[in-house]
């Protein structure tokens, strides 16, 4: 597939602190990808940096296509009406917008609301479909479905999917692992302004090491354990429990998340 963002060799200071540290990595057209870092990673340096948004000391950014940006910390005029705004982004991107996207949201149930008296759902949908008005090749979502409840975020889920499918390519935010997981065709994460790993979730895993949590039941109480070496941990307990004469009585295996994952490759602790 063609690349809709190419990142080669990104330099960022601020002063004597060093940020970005050659990053360099390619996103390809009708893909989801995140990026994901623990605080002070570098993260909201990067994305600003791509959105155009700050400048960056050495390197080259190079996006296809015409982009459309959700910030987390979007805000309009308190008392700028839901539809004038939507009607104020068309006509700034001279378009009519797409009305079945509206729909989607739900933009039309609050269409006569000022900015000021909706609730942060709210803002979160309008948000969107202004980053969405002008069709753009290049989505950036930051934290899209922050404040929504479970049908919102569903809903959200399915628009974003949609707008994989037509093509767009979407460069997510988020710091909800399950969302990540569900949406996401591959993630990136950040570890002192360098690239720690790039990949699909299924990668990950098997670069952080196949993480299990084993849950015993026995005639004596309850126990967990923690392990990458499944196999022998479980023969060694299974051998022990018999050796004491305790019987097991129920046995549960946990594979490890892609938060657990996450931060043991975000905190240099990779296998």
């Amino acid at each position: 597939m063609n690349d809709a963002i190419q990142v080669d060799d990104l330099w960022k200071s601020y002063g004597n602190h060093t940020v970005l540290k050659g990053v360099s990595f390619r996103i390809a057209k009708g893909e989801i990808f995140a990026f994901l870092g623990v605080n002070g990673a570098g993260k909201t340096t990067l994305l600003e940096c791509m959105e155009g948004l700050r400048k960056y000391d050495s390197g080259s950014i190079a996006l296809e296509g015409k982009i459309g940006i959700q910030l987390q910390s979007s805000s309009l005029p308190g008392h700028i009406r839901t539809m004038e705004a939507v009607r104020l982004f068309a006509k700034w991107n001279k378009t009519r917008g797409d009305q079945a996207m509206l729909t989607a949201l739900g933009i039309h149930e609050f269409s006569k609301k000022m900015y000021m008296e909706l609730s942060t759902g709210q803002k979160r949908r309008l948000h969107l479909a202004l980053a969405l008005i002008s069709n753009p090749d290049i989505v950036f979502l930051d934290e899209p479905t922050a404040g929504l409840d479970v049908e919102g975020r569903a809903t959200l889920h399915d628009i974003i999917r949609k707008q994989r499918d037509k093509g767009k390519t979407i460069l997510l935010a988020s710091h909800d692992m399950a969302e990540v997981e569900s949406l996401c065709d591959r993630i990136a994460i950040l570890q002192e302004g360098r690239i720690a790993f790039s990949g699909t979730v299924l990668e990950l895993g098997q670069k952080a090491g196949k993480h299990y949590m084993l849950h015993i039941q026995t005639d004596q109480g309850s126990e967990s354990y923690e392990t990458d070496h499944l196999t022998e941990k479980l023969l060694d307990l299974l051998e022990n429990y018999k050796r004491k004469g305790i019987c097991v009585l129920d046995l549960k295996i946990d594979r490890g998340t892609l938060e657990q994952h996450f931060l043991k490759i975000a905190k240099g602790e990779e296998a």
